[in-house]
């Protein structure tokens, strides 16, 4: 499983990297607009930044609706750099923009993914990934968790290649239960994968073992 980062703070994206199990990067407007970076040029020079501070894939999202406008986004931002995964909304003409990237080769990550059969869409698109939002579906008292477990079993069925992206983590438990059901990619919060470490039986057995050593020493 693949471990992606949903930020667009730098300090952060290190913290991950140095930690030696961090894939990749997501990030949105806005994300963006949470660390204080708007504007089309800081926003540009941001995704450079956020791909020299780590190794792997790193989405960065069109704001365009319509198929030319998706088209001008995604090669720009596909020639920013070589880690760059063009980000598509799941709409009529982001369908037709995955196809137009795909036959390109250039990444893409269709986002917005709230049903198998966007997924499936998708997929047939020729996506790289598909990022299906569990955190947004469980909000409204939907079971995200099974939109994967759906998703999963039809691109078994017929041998698709595009990965699945567990998107919208928001704890955890989300990273674990998307292990568990066979997602190829989860991206969340540093919190959720920070997480994964802690255990109080780890806690007090390491005090243990320190305390037993100064008592020999």
């Amino acid at each position: 499983m693949k471990f992606f980062i949903d930020t667009a703070n730098l300090n952060q994206i290190k913290e991950a990297q140095d930690l030696g199990v961090l894939d990749g990067v997501t990030t949105n407007p806005s994300l963006m607009a949470k660390e204080g970076i708007t504007g089309a040029n800081n926003i540009l020079k941001h995704y450079v930044d956020i791909c020299e501070a780590v190794e792997g894939d790193v989405s960065a999202e069109v704001i365009s609706v319509d198929f030319q406008g998706m088209v001008k986004e995604g090669e720009q931002l596909a020639s920013l750099h070589p880690q760059i995964v063009v980000k598509i909304p799941m709409i009529k003409d982001g369908i037709k923009a995955l196809k137009y990237f795909s036959d390109l080769n250039i990444k893409t990550n269709c986002t917005l993914i709230f049903s198998v059969g966007q997924a499936l869409l998708a997929a047939k698109a020729g996506a790289t990934f598909v990022s299906p939002f569990i955190g947004r579906l469980d909000d409204i008292s939907t079971d995200g968790l099974s939109l994967i477990s759906e998703i999963r079993e039809i691109y078994d069925n017929y041998a698709f290649e595009t990965e699945i992206l567990a998107a919208s983590i928001r704890h955890t438990m989300h990273i674990i239960d998307c292990a568990k059901i066979g997602a190829d990619v989860m991206t969340g919060p540093l919190s959720a994968i920070m997480g994964l470490l802690k255990h109080p039986l780890t806690d007090s057995g390491l005090k243990k073992f320190l305390e037993d050593y100064k008592k020999g020493n």
